[in-house]
C-alpha cells in the first residue's frame, strides 16, 4: 500500500524551505512530500493555490499547515475524499467566520503587531513583514540567532487583508487532526493553540515547552512521527 503525500504549507514571515528538516525525515521514512509557495495572498485565494496543487496528486494526501497555512489547509481541505488528515503546527484551525487576527487576539499575548513593518502595495494593500531585529525574538527564539538572521532576510511576506479574512469552512469538523505548537510561542498565544487543539478533537496534541512558534524547525523529528501517526491513522 502506497504511503501518503504530505502536503506541507507554510505560513507568513517564512517560506517553502522552512520545512528542510522535516522534508528531510518524512523521505527518509518513504514519504512523497511537496512544500507548497503559499502566496500569502489572502486565504480563499491560497486555498484555491492548494486546491489546484491537490487535484494534481495522486492518491491519499496528509495536509500539514504552519501558522497561517492553517487556515488554508481548513479551507483547502473541504470536501476532498482524498485528504486523510489534518496536521496544524503552530497553527491555526478556525472555525467558519473566524480569521487569523480573531484567533490570535482571543486570549492575550501576541505580541505580534508590535514587530511588523508595514509597506504599502501598488493595489491599495499592505504587505506585513516582521522587522528583522526583532525576528529572531519574536519568531524563531528556539533556533539559532544566526540561522534567524537568515530567515528573516528571506520570509516572505502576507497582506494585512489575509490575517483579516475570515475562514469558510472547518475542514477539521470532518477530518481527523494533529496539533503540535510550543508553549513560548509570540505570535499565537499558547492558550489559542490549546483551545484550537480541544475544540477540533485533537488525535494527539503536542505542547513542547519552551517552544517558539516556528518550533517544528528545531524539533522536526517530534513532527515527523507526529504526521507518521497522521497518515497511518
Amino acid at each position: 500500500m502506497s504511503k501518503p503525500t504530505i502536503v506541507l504549507v507554510h505560513g507568513a514571515f517564512a517560506e517553502s524551505a522552512s520545512w528542510n528538516g522535516v522534508v528531510e525525515g518524512l523521505r527518509a521514512a518513504g514519504f512523497p512530500a511537496i512544500a507548497l509557495a503559499n502566496p500569502l495572498r489572502g486565504v480563499s485565494n491560497d486555498a484555491g493555490y492548494l486546491k489546484a496543487t491537490l487535484a494534481s496528486v495522486e492518491g491519499d494526501v496528509v495536509l500539514v499547515g504552519h501558522s497561517y497555512g492553517g487556515m488554508v489547509i481548513t479551507n483547502a481541505a473541504e470536501g476532498n475524499p482524498n485528504v486523510k488528515a489534518l496536521v496544524y503546527v503552530g497553527a491555526f484551525a478556525p472555525d467558519a467566520g473566524e480569521s487569523a487576527g480573531d484567533l490570535a487576539g482571543k486570549f492575550p499575548g501576541s505580541s505580534l503587531g508590535e514587530t511588523l513593518n508595514p509597506v504599502a502595495l501598488p493595489d491599495g494593500g499592505t504587505d506585513l513583514y516582521i522587522k528583522q531585529d526583532l525576528y529572531h525574538h519574536q519568531f524563531a527564539a528556539d533556533s539559532p540567532a544566526e540561522d534567524a538572521a537568515v530567515w528573516a532576510v528571506t520570509q516572505r511576506p502576507i497582506t494585512d487583508a489575509a490575517l483579516n479574512e475570515k475562514s469558510a469552512q472547518a475542514a477539521w469538523k470532518t477530518i481527523p487532526s494533529w496539533f503540535l505548537f510550543g508553549s513560548d510561542d509570540l505570535n499565537i498565544p499558547v492558550a489559542a493553540h490549546r483551545f484550537m487543539a480541544e475544540r477540533a478533537g485533537s488525535k494527539r496534541t503536542v505542547e513542547l515547552a519552551g517552544g517558539s512558534h516556528t518550533v517544528a524547525i528545531p524539533e522536526a523529528a517530534q513532527l515527523v512521527e507526529l504526521i507518521k501517526e497522521a497518515a497511518s491513522a
